[in-house]
């Protein structure tokens, strides 16, 4: 084969593989119920988006404050960080589609009453916030049960290709919502809007009712919410991938929200003729969200060529220049670049962040730990709508904007120096290694202390303490209530691992949450054993006052 011969075939090859990448990011639209949850996923977020777009065009017509109007954005978005928790502790312990209906009618409701209060002439900027607020208490409901099941539906492999999807539908609402919004509130007024979303909402509801979701109850029951709070916090304290991957998530959307909460302003202050900002302001939501839809489809590359913490800062880089970019633009071309551009930054960046966030969570707390996930994004975007709109109103919009810039690039390289996840990946898969113990004796209210004895050569105790701390954030991920490692005082070879339970019910649940790494895990304590018996494990109950 001559070079020539050899360059052709290269490039064939590259074509392909970019063809079959490209074609990878729709491959999960062929799983029918994929598709069914995916279009009410397009929907559910339209509504989102044309509420919020109602909601922020109609808070300048009732004030001017820079505040005020970047607090609708705070209040769309902090009921997730402030009930994100117990929504997605919910979303575990429940039959989640049965709970993704609730959340559709709520919305619904939401709707009916921002109508009526458009409509009446009672509608204020205080009760304009509190209503957003009661909407956004949808959107903590819904977003966590949807990323939980995601995974029940595609395949691992599939995994970044569907969270792609699931981007490609939240930005594709970012056109079409505004676009639908503002035609409506040009024509017939915001109230028309709100009616909008509650027959969108309760259609939606409607075909969920038709999907026949099996919902298998645990042999053990439910977990109490307060435990399966507590036990989804635990997780992500203890697990240092999914820590990583939230700081990363509050960096970036701490800075990129400032372009979205101060657009109102950016659009009045670019429109052109007599006419209000509002299809300007239209016109750059969907701007975003053109450019997010395009970098949807070029993720796959992205992906291939750039390693996960790479293609984060890169996206933060971008996004503030193209920050920048919409606070400096001199007339309303150059502002719709920008929002193209931050729309493919937002799209490669949320995407790298969120399918790392689901890597690193076993199915049976997913929808706790996508919650808190949720949360920071969120927390991050609620507190930097506020703190970019206060500072707007010190100075300016611009001067906001390129502050935001800044600072968002700073933060994250700090972030990046710090919170390192190179780590190997967890296998996360459970495992069905350790079987559950049996009480002799009626199992008592109150703690469960669970004792396991090992020998260790004294010269190899300090690496085994050093091993014995990972064995400590695998229980504590598991849901135990306490961990300590005692250590003989008459015997240097002798140690002890000491676990807390809360019950003997959430004793024997850590049993059904063992994944392959904690089974891998085990292995290797197993090797620092020298006794001529396996370590010795006792239970007891613990006497409560």
């Amino acid at each position: 084969m001559t070079d020539a011969d050899r360059t052709s075939a290269q490039a064939a090859a590259s074509q392909a593989a970019q063809a079959k990448a490209s074609q990878a990011v729709w491959a999960p639209l062929a799983t029918p119920t994929f598709r069914m949850l995916w279009l009410i996923w397009m929907a559910a977020n339209t509504c989102m988006w044309m509420n919020d777009v109602a909601a922020a065009w109609l808070m300048t017509s009732l004030t001017t404050s820079p505040v005020l109007v970047a607090l609708v954005q705070s209040a769309s978005t902090l009921p997730v960080f402030l009930l994100g928790l117990p929504s997605g502790a919910l979303a575990d312990i429940l039959d989640r589609r049965r709970y993704f209906i609730v959340t559709q009618f709520w919305v619904a409701a939401v709707a009916v009453v921002l109508c009526l209060a458009v409509l009446s002439g009672y509608m204020t900027p205080y009760l304009l916030l509190g209503l957003t607020f009661a909407n956004g208490i949808g959107l903590a409901m819904r977003w966590p049960v949807f990323s939980a099941l995601i995974p029940e539906l595609v395949s691992r492999q599939q995994l970044p290709s569907a969270m792609a999807l699931n981007g490609v539908a939240m930005n594709a609402s970012r056109i079409t919502g505004p676009l639908l919004a503002g035609a409506i509130i040009a024509s017939l007024g915001s109230a028309w809007v709100f009616v909008l979303n509650a027959v969108l909402s309760v259609v939606s509801a409607l075909v969920l009712i038709r999907w026949k979701r099996q919902h298998a109850d645990s042999p053990l029951g439910r977990e109490r919410l307060p435990s399966a709070m507590r036990v989804g916090v635990q997780f992500v304290r203890e697990s240092p991938r999914i820590r990583a991957v939230i700081l990363r998530t509050i960096c970036f959307f701490f800075q990129s929200t400032a372009v979205m909460a101060l657009l109102p302003l950016t659009a009045q202050r670019l429109h052109v003729g007599s006419e209000s900002g509002a299809g300007t302001f239209t016109l750059l939501l969907a701007s975003m969200g053109a450019g997010a839809i395009i970098g949807a489809t070029l993720l796959p590359r992205l992906r291939q060529a750039l390693p996960r913490e790479r293609l984060v800062f890169t996206g933060i880089c971008v996004q503030a220049v193209a920050t920048v970019g919409v606070a400096l633009a001199p007339h309303l071309a150059v502002a719709v670049a920008g929002m193209l551009l931050a729309g493919m930054a937002l799209i490669a960046t949320a995407n790298t962040l969120g399918v790392a966030a689901q890597m690193a969570l076993p199915n049976w707390v997913r929808a706790r730990g996508m919650s808190i996930y949720q949360m920071s994004i969120m927390g991050g975007t609620a507190i930097g709508a506020a703190l970019w709109g206060q500072v707007a109103s010190v100075t300016s919009v611009q001067t906001s904007l390129i502050t935001a810039a800044i600072c968002g690039v700073i933060s994250m390289a700090l972030v990046q120096r710090l919170s390192s996840d190179r780590q190997m990946e967890e296998d996360l898969s459970p495992s069905k290694a350790f079987k559950a113990p049996t009480a002799t004796m009626a199992p008592e209210a109150g703690r469960v202390v669970v004792t396991i004895e090992y020998i260790i050569h004294p010269g190899r105790t300090e690496e085994f303490r050093r091993l014995m701390q990972e064995s400590r954030r695998s229980r504590m991920r598991q849901g135990a209530l306490g961990w300590s490692l005692l250590h003989s005082m008459s015997q240097p070879e002798h140690f002890v691992e000491q676990i807390i339970d809360e019950s003997w019910t959430e004793h024997l649940r850590r049993f059904d949450r063992v994944t392959a790494s904690d089974v891998a895990l085990r292995d290797r304590k197993l090797s620092f054993h020298v006794g001529d018996s396996p370590p010795l494990v006792t239970r007891y109950f613990a006497d409560t006052p």
